[in-house]
């Protein structure tokens, strides 16, 4: 019955959740009763002080931010190839390091190989990443750009560094340093 409604997933638990009885219909833009509930003062919880006890929201806001623009322009690169996020970070980092092993990289990336092998057999087959042995232990797995593989991790740095340009230009002329001490401060 679920699934005549456009409602059934395979799941029997999510089918129960989401069907409606016989007959019932439901009502144009009806609200969840749960989401009309009146909420009592007691349970609503204040506002943080402008000082944040000690947090620094305004920083952590900007970095929300920052982080959600800087990412913009490479996502919609990205997505036009059927690709995300995991596969700018892979093709960045073996662009920047011809012939990185895939130890190397899952270190780098701080993955696991069951999420580093869909992303990197994406690559590999769309001819972005070539994978060969290594030179002394043929064991090993050295990672290359290939030339497709060049041309994308240049465009989907170029805006990106377009971006800390602008970011840079406003700041006194000795700000990258600070600004990269600032951001290797913030690693683990």
């Amino acid at each position: 019955m679920c699934q005549e409604r456009g409602l059934g997933t395979g799941n029997p638990m999510v089918n129960r959740l989401y069907s409606r009885p016989h007959g019932k219909k439901k009502k144009e833009n009806q609200v969840p009763a749960a989401l009309t509930k009146k909420t009592s003062a007691d349970e609503i919880t204040p506002a943080p002080s402008a000082d944040g006890g000690g947090i620094d929201f305004e920083i952590i806001e900007l970095l929300f931010f920052a982080y959600r623009d800087f990412t913009s322009d490479p996502d919609a690169i990205l997505e036009q190839k059927g690709f995300g996020r995991a596969h700018h970070r892979v093709i960045h980092f073996v662009n920047r390091n011809p012939g990185m092993t895939v130890a190397d990289l899952l270190d780098t990336l701080k993955i696991t190989k069951q999420s580093l092998a869909r992303v990197l057999k994406q690559l590999l087959d769309g001819g972005y990443v070539r994978q060969l042995n290594g030179p002394e232990d043929r064991r090993q797995r050295r990672l290359y750009t290939t030339l497709a593989g060049k041309e994308l991790a240049i465009a989907l740095a170029a805006p990106q560094s377009a971006r800390i340009a602008r970011a840079l230009d406003a700041l006194p002329a000795d700000s990258r340093k600070h600004v990269v001490g600032f951001l290797k401060g913030l690693r683990d």
